[in-house]
Parts: structure tokens; sequence; C-alpha cells
């Protein structure tokens, strides 16, 4: 009897478990290739940051190991290698779960286009998205552009699928092809900056796993609130493993919501973190119907916004944390550090690059692109904008963040400010997010990059402008 073949071409589902393309194809009778292609060069600019592509190197290195390193790793335009591995394999058939970004969309069209032509069986998943983007529109058939009736009219009328079960055991085809090495991905830094983010990540799906268990024994209860404390553990850091899919959200989703039931978790804070996993939703569901939003302002009279274009040294102070404002310091320090940053500390800190300092939000973008490990095209784009005023759903443009009230508020106490900058660890806590207040402010600290009540006014007057060119 000939032996079904079908590549198994892996993207951002890193995992085994609940992966529906290794599930169905193993489920139909075929022998698998597991494959992975580093296409940089259909990315264009959005080619893979550095942060995440070192993140990337270790979860790829996870799943060659549950794959009994039988993964085969390929460098290039994926829409070339892909009918040259079918040739060297023989395989008849290829399975892979969907993506999102607008360039991946495009590109895997051609490919199916391509492959339907030479009668190759392909089977495409939705492995990464609690709900397709095209399922969940008005009554009118439009998409939605503000969130709470996207999450309680829109989603919620349709549970998320149960997670698929761990095969038992996975039959790999044998085939003549070269493996390739993941050390010729080249993903690896040359510089050893990531030796700090190393030690605070366990990378993989085990290391996904664990820290869900982490947080829900430790941080869902009380989440609702405590969420918005950098100086406390009520997040799940979870992003990273999603992004990369060493776990799915359906798994998160399911889990989660099974722990609070058996542990007694008020149901305010299992609702709002399952809330969240909404919020990744409407990013990608904005993607996917307003592609141009990683680029372009959504609410299109932001096009007349008068961004100053001669900050080059502050956005510098931004990025390396040494803007003399505590917790944005802080913030900028963690990302460096960790590859990760709080969120409601990414809040603060972009809204005093894009509103007190007037610096285009795609600067922040490429920033975070470049140094998140959870950079995601979909949140990262949607929630620059969020912050903005410009984009969908928008925290009005005149809802400035103040940083000193938003540390005294989320971080009393300075821990947060303390434990990433060493220079205010033993500061006086009354001053500790304004130490320019303080009748003896550090001399080793850099005085405010910018007056608050003054960058403020000129945010607000920079805002009427757009109101008169509209």
């Amino acid at each position: 009897m000939t032996q079904k073949t079908a590549l198994i071409w892996f993207r951002q589902d890193l995992r085994i478990s609940d992966n529906p393309a290794l599930f169905h194809a193993l489920k139909d009778g075929y022998h698998i290739i597991p494959i992975y292609v580093l296409d940089d060069e259909n990315a264009g600019e959005w080619r893979i940051g550095g942060a995440s592509r070192w993140w990337l190197h270790q979860s790829l290195q996870a799943l060659n190991e549950s794959l009994d390193h039988n993964l085969i790793f390929r460098t290039g335009k994926a829409d070339e290698i892909l009918p040259k591995l079918l040739e060297e394999t023989k395989a008849s058939a290829i399975y892979w779960n969907r993506c999102y970004e607008p360039w991946r969309i495009g590109r895997d069209i051609n490919i199916k286009t391509d492959f339907e032509k030479h009668n190759i069986t392909i089977k495409t998943f939705n492995a990464s998205l609690l709900w397709e983007p095209w399922e969940v529109l008005k009554d009118d058939g439009t998409p939605y552009k503000v969130f709470t009736p996207f999450y309680r009219k829109g989603c919620l009328k349709t549970e998320p699928r149960e997670p698929l079960e761990t095969p038992g055991t996975i039959h790999y085809a044998e085939h003549s092809g070269d493996k390739g090495k993941l050390d010729n991905l080249e993903l690896m830094p040359h510089i050893s900056w990531y030796s700090k983010m190393d030690s605070f990540w366990e990378k993989g799906e085990s290391g996904a796993h664990k820290r869900l268990q982490d947080f829900l024994e430790n941080g869902l209860k009380g989440y609702k609130e405590d969420r918005n404390r950098p100086d406390m553990e009520n997040v799940s850091r979870l992003s990273p493993y999603l992004h990369h899919g060493e776990i799915s959200p359906h798994q998160v989703w399911h889990i989660s919501k099974s722990y609070a039931v058996t542990n007694g978790i008020p149901e305010k804070d299992i609702d709002h973190f399952a809330s969240e996993l909404g919020w990744r939703e409407f990013s990608y569901y904005l993607l996917y119907h307003f592609p141009n939003i990683t680029w372009e302002n959504l609410r299109k009279k932001f096009d007349a916004f008068p961004w100053d274009e001669n900050r080059s040294n502050d956005l510098k102070r931004w990025e390396k944390g040494q803007t003399g404002i505590p917790i944005v310091d802080a913030g900028m320090r963690q990302l460096y550090e960790t590859g990760w940053m709080h969120n409601r500390v990414r809040m603060i800190v972009a809204s005093l690059l894009v509103k007190n300092l007037l610096i285009h939000w795609r600067q922040g973008e490429q920033w975070f692109w470049d140094t998140l490990v959870d950079a995601d095209l979909a949140s990262n784009a949607a929630s620059w904008q969020w912050v903005a005023g410009s984009g969908a759903d928008a925290a009005p443009y005149f809802r400035i963040f103040n940083p000193v009230t938003q540390g005294e508020k989320f971080d009393p106490n300075g821990d947060y400010v303390r434990q990433y900058v060493p220079e205010l660890e033993n500061f006086d806590t009354k001053y500790i997010h304004n130490p320019w207040d303080s009748p003896n402010p550090p001399a080793n600290y850099p005085a405010p990059i910018v007056d608050l009540k003054e960058s403020r006014e000129r945010a607000l007057k920079a805002l009427e402008s757009t109101k008169q060119n509209t």
C-alpha cells in the first residue's frame, strides 16, 4: 500500500497540542513531514523584529524536539520553497493553519491557487483565533469598529471550540530531502543583549502551559483590579506564547474558565480575563478588515495632525528609558531587559510619546516591533492607534495619561520604578514618581524630557488644528 504523505507547514502555531493542521492530517491517515519556512522576503518591512527572532529560535528548537527532530528548516520565499519541498519529498498534500497578516493572506492565496492547479490536496484551519474575522459582522454585514458590541453581540454568540486532543502517535514519512538546520535561519542576535531576557522566560509549549498555570494559581484572583498594577503579579504574560502559537487561545479560554469554576474565582475576574482575549481578537479583526492600519490612520482626520518631525533626540531618550519620568523609564527599561512591558505601562509610555512629545505613533510602533518578544502586527498597530486616538474604539485624543498620577495610582510604593530604575532605588517614596519636585532631586537621574502640563496643552492645540482641517 502506498504511503500517504503530507507536509505540515508550521507558522505561528509552534505546538503539538490543539494544532488543527497536525491533528487533521494524522486523522486523515497521512504520514507527515513537518516544515518551517522563515519568509522574510515576502514580509518586506514587517520582517520579524530582533527580540521576536530570538524567541522564535528557542521556540523552534523546542518544537523540533517535540517532533523527534523531524522538522525541516528553510529560509526564503515560501511560494518558491514549498513546491520544491513537495517535489523532494513526494508529498501529495499540504496542511497549514491560517495567518491573518495582509502580506501572509496574499501570499497564501497565491500558493493555494498554484497547488490546486497541480492537484495537490490543501487543507487550512483556524488555530490562532477564537472566532474567524469574517464570521463576526453587524446585522448590515459591515465590520464592527467598537470593541464592546464586537465582543458582546458578535463573538459571544458562539462559544469557542474545545481544544483538540494531543496526538498520541505521530507517523513521520520517510524522505530524502535535506532537513536543513535551525542555525541556518540566523535568528539569534550577534550580541548578548538578550542574556537578561533568557532568564526571564521559559520558551516552548511546555513553558507556555507552565506560565498559564502559574497565572491561574497566583494571578487570576483579583485580576479585574490588580491587572493594572505593574508592581503586582496579576497579569498572565501569555502574549508571546500566544503570538508564536506555543499555546492556543482556545486552550487559554477553556482551561482558565474551568479553573475559575473549580477554584471559586470571582466571576468578574475570569470574565475580564476572557475579555482581554477578546481584545486580542479585536486587533486581528481590525487588521483583517482594515489592513492598512499598520501604517495609516484609521480615522482620516488624523492625517492632518501636526506631528513634530524634529524630535529625534527625544525619541532616542524615550527608547533608552532616559526621559527623566520614572514610570516611563521603568517601562522602557523593562522592555529592553525582558522583551516585554506591562500593559498599563505600555499605555503610559505611548501616551507620552505621541501626545506630550508629538512624535508620530509609527515611530513607537516600529520600536515595539523590534524590541517586544510578543511583537504582534495586529495588536501593535491597533494599540498604538488606540492611544494616539486615530484608531477604532480609540481613547479620545484629549485623554492624555499623566505619568505622575498614573504612577502614584498603580505603583503606589514605587516598587516597579525601583526595580528598573536603580538610580531611584533609595529615593523618597513621596517623590518617587516626580523626583524633580523633591527638595533634593537625584543628581544621577536626568531632568524631565518635557514639562507635562505645557506639553499637554500643546497636544490639545494640535488636536484642534485637525478639526479645522476636516
